[in-house]
């Protein structure tokens, strides 16, 4: 997921050096969008692993 977020941060660099402003603005939000979405996984899963070391000790 966070490959995509770069994949669309790289179109919205482009496209702002370009002036469409409009294709860089979508692309951001998209990018934003799926880097929150990134890191909110990682925390779940980061509190998942450690309830489960927990459990095993």
């Amino acid at each position: 997921m966070l490959k995509w977020a770069l994949i669309f941060f790289i179109i919205f660099l482009l496209a702002g050096v370009f002036g469409f402003t409009g294709i860089a603005s979508g692309a951001a939000a998209v990018a934003k969008i799926l880097f929150y979405i990134a890191v909110a996984l990682f925390l779940l899963f980061l509190l998942l692993g450690l309830i489960a070391l927990k459990a095993v000790k």
